[in-house]
């Protein structure tokens, strides 16, 4: 047996689904493989795992093809099982690999995980839970940007509808996915209706929210009264406004949803030792600290250099050869949400720093796009945050600039010759 740890009683590949498991089994010293199926409940979970650690009497290497999920988590919960995650691409390009005719006689998904797990040491490599908080803001900033994605979706079905019958309101609000849109359009449907209702009734609604929009109010009311009707077909008209207040009211649910979120998030991040260190960094406000936070956790053992992280994260470019071609593209075996929330920083910090602003202006005078630009520019900001992490310490505009003044860093020079 070649695998790095010989502390396990047991090893299993696990093939999961939504309602079995398929286990490929190897008592550690012995040869011979069994085979079973388990439905996934956490008590048909909890009587294969009890039952294994009692034959076995030892430590259990479990390879499944994730790195979270139902059948991790409820694996998780034992302090005598070790889960070995395997990424999807990996197993499926193993398997063509290994196995190219693709036959039914070809071993499962379970037993090459094992395989996987036993022959290639070096590279599955154990998963470490992170803290609880970790986990907790982990899973609560990937929900939230769900429910984001939601609303944008629902804000984009309102544009689309209301330009079939009432095009006005999209030009009275700039933001159409906020409260006082939502509530503008179910309490005022369409044109005809809101022109019956008395001008201090839509202002009183206009100014409910306060803030600038207030400003904008005299403005509104004025072409509230030179507006006219896009369209008076009624068969348009009545299924089109019930379409717009249906999703307009789920908008709002949506809203509340994401403020709670919001609060929870905000609750666990400021409790966290390094919650100061990524609050200090440009751009990252309350929504990204802590999606950055949560991708790289608490354990600083976690990542031993700046290139682990902008591998974890996608970021690093890979280079593919063939003969004498040889060809660039972004790393395919990373978290896009993770990798989003880089690059998302990355945009932000444009016009909050300083030296990431000349960067980025830089990188296009080069011919590079906007995201290509962006991307670069994620990739940098990563040895900076990688830093500031692993020795605790917040975030510093003018010492970084002092810094690259001292180096004559390319940066500021182009800066002084512009």
């Amino acid at each position: 047996m070649n695998t790095k740890n010989d502390n396990f009683s047991a090893y299993v590949g696990l093939d999961w689904a939504d309602k079995k498991h398929d286990i490929c089994v190897q008592v550690k010293d012995e040869e011979s493989r069994a085979f079973s199926v388990i439905s996934h409940s956490p008590e048909s979970i909890n009587d294969w795992v009890e039952a294994l650690h009692k034959k076995v009497k030892g430590n259990i290497a479990v390879a499944v093809e994730l790195n979270k999920g139902p059948i991790v988590y409820a694996l998780q919960k034992y302090s005598f099982v070790t889960v070995y995650p395997i990424h999807g691409l990996t197993l499926a390009r193993y398997r063509q690999a290994m196995f190219p005719s693709g036959s039914k006689d070809d071993p499962s998904d379970a037993e090459l995980a094992l395989d996987m797990m036993l022959n290639y040491p070096k590279k599955i490599t154990p998963l470490k839970p992170s803290s609880e908080k970790t986990r907790t803001l982990a899973l609560l900033v990937e929900q939230r940007r769900l429910l984001v994605d939601d609303k944008r979706r629902h804000a984009n079905r309102i544009i689309n509808a209301l330009k079939q019958y009432y095009t006005q309101p999209l030009e009275w609000f700039s933001h159409r996915d906020t409260e006082l849109f939502c509530n503008f359009l179910i309490k005022f449907p369409n044109l005809n209706e809101l022109k019956r209702v008395r001008t201090n009734t839509v202002a009183k609604l206009l100014n409910s929210r306060g803030g600038p929009t207030v400003k904008k109010t005299p403005e509104r009311i004025a072409s509230i009264k030179e507006a006219i009707p896009l369209t008076n077909d009624e068969s348009l008209i009545i299924p089109y406004q019930t379409f717009v207040i249906a999703l307009a009211k789920q908008m709002l649910v949506l809203i509340n949803n994401i403020r709670e979120y919001d609060s929870q998030i905000s609750s666990i991040f400021t409790s966290m030792d390094d919650a100061s260190i990524f609050a200090s960094l440009p751009g990252t406000g309350p929504c990204l600290a802590p999606r950055l936070l949560a991708a790289l956790g608490e354990d600083k053992s976690r990542f031993s250099s700046a290139q682990e992280i902008q591998n974890y994260a996608g970021l690093s470019p890979v280079t593919e050869r063939s003969g004498q071609k040889s060809w660039v593209h972004w790393r395919w075996q990373c978290s896009k949400f993770v990798r989003q929330s880089f690059i998302e920083w990355a945009s932000k910090s444009v016009g909050q720093s300083y030296w990431a602003g000349i960067y980025y202006a830089q990188q296009k005078a080069k011919g590079n796009s906007h995201q290509s630009a962006i991307r670069a520019l994620a990739y940098k900001w990563v040895r900076i945050l990688f830093r500031c992490w692993k020795t605790g310490k917040a975030y510093d505009e003018s010492k970084y600039l002092k810094a690259l003044k001292e180096k004559g860093s390319p940066l500021l020079v182009v800066e002084k010759t512009c």
